[in-house]
């Protein structure tokens, strides 16, 4: 039987057990997309802490693909030395640490890039009030010189892989989408076309970087009608094993955090509480607010394990290592999915935020994370460092 605590293979890494970190974006950039001096401490605690991998929070490739100021950036050569230093005080710990990059797409902003947005295709408004332009084929060329170039750079920065961010609405997710990508070209129509972008990525940096390491990170399934299928997933996931992909780790959603993300309520106070946008609203907004946002987000369920029966209908169909993410918080789930189901490896995101050593934890006989999918977490990071609040806002910024 496969065991969850045993050294394995993500495809050339060897990792020492089958419990990764999953891309958590962490707020821990400076004005110019360099990392603080967090960003080492998270990585050494949650290497120390038993992680059998890490993947980054996502870095972007493109200025105009920078979605928070705090998101680091990974466009340019000059931030390889940083990255390079902070991978090497981290060799002790046998925990790969692998960069997901990405580009915002229609969820970049302006205000924070300076240029204008760009997705598959145009759209009148982002959620942030922002015009979005249809990138033409030399802009979708110039994105895909830019995945390849980070590619290059993070295997001279010492990484141990890569994972391209393909989900949650973000810029490679919205050309593979067959409801946000509405071009007549090359680039969409067919799943082949809207996965062109993807693969022709995968070729380019092949060229350059031969055997290092390559994840994909997938919406197996949306919240739109006539959107992405679990069977149109598994043809997805083909391609991208005949196109050389290492690893895919299987998530869901597009537009709807609560699909992607799943929470027990839908967080209020932290919205109101965390975001500076709401924050600074009037107090006759906040009201107004508090009686519509549970009535245009919805809690979805299941809120665990949400994205096992994809996954698992992936892994029949592919000979690479799958991933699984998504409301994991037990140990006896984690065997299960391993053991049973066949799923290469899981990874978690909140778990790891409130315990950097859930793994070691896991180990010496706790089953359960602590973690009470309240999501105040993710909203609080888009404007400050990744933390926990245990589903409370501070009292010293805490809205009436």
């Amino acid at each position: 039987m496969i065991k969850v605590f045993e050294p394995c293979s993500l495809g050339p890494l060897i990792l020492k057990n089958r419990i990764i970190r999953a891309a958590t974006h962490e707020g821990m950039a400076h004005a110019n997309g360099a990392p603080t001096d967090d960003l080492l401490k998270t990585y050494r605690n949650l290497s120390a802490g038993g992680a059998g991998a890490i993947i980054t929070g996502y870095v972007s490739v493109k200025q105009n693909g920078r979605t928070f100021p705090n998101m680091r950036m990974f466009d340019s050569d000059g931030y390889v030395d940083v990255y390079k230093s902070l991978n090497d005080q981290l060799k002790q710990y046998n925990a790969p640490v692998i960069l997901q990059i990405a580009h915002g797409g229609s969820r970049s902003m302006s205000r924070v890039t300076g240029q204008e947005v760009v997705s598959a295709s145009p759209r009148r408004k982002n959620d942030f009030g922002d015009r979005v332009k249809e990138a033409g084929d030399s802009e979708v060329r110039s994105i895909i010189d830019a995945f390849v170039a980070a590619i290059v750079r993070a295997k001279a920065a010492g990484f141990g892989g890569v994972e391209l961010h393909a989900a949650h609405g973000y810029l490679l997710s919205e050309f593979i989408s067959p409801v946000l990508n509405r071009r007549k070209d090359r680039w969409g129509g067919t799943t082949e076309n809207r996965m062109r972008i993807v693969t022709e990525i995968l070729s380019g940096a092949r060229r350059e970087v031969g055997k290092f390491p390559i994840l994909v990170k997938i919406s197996a399934h949306d919240e739109f009608k006539q959107g992405l299928t679990e069977a149109e997933a598994v043809t997805i996931a083909r391609m991208l094993q005949a196109a050389s992909c290492d690893a895919i780790e299987v998530s869901c959603g597009y537009g709807d955090f609560m699909h992607t993300v799943r929470m027990t309520e839908v967080p209020v106070d932290a919205v109101l509480g965390l975001m500076p946008r709401y924050r600074n609203m009037p107090s006759y907004q906040k009201r107004l607010f508090r009686l519509i946002a549970p009535l245009l987000a919805k809690v979805r369920k299941p809120i665990s394990n949400y994205n096992v029966r994809a996954a698992e209908l992936i892994k029949r169909s592919v000979d690479i290592p799958v991933i699984v993410v998504g409301g994991i918080r037990s140990l006896q789930d984690i065997t299960a999915m391993i053991s049973e189901k066949g799923i290469d490896f899981v990874s978690l995101s909140r778990p790891f935020i409130i315990e950097p050593d859930i793994v070691n934890r896991f180990q010496n006989g706790q089953d359960r994370s602590r973690c009470i999918n309240c999501g105040y977490c993710l909203i609080g990071v888009t404007a400050n460092p990744l933390r926990c609040y245990y589903g409370k806002v501070p009292a010293g910024i805490r809205q009436k």
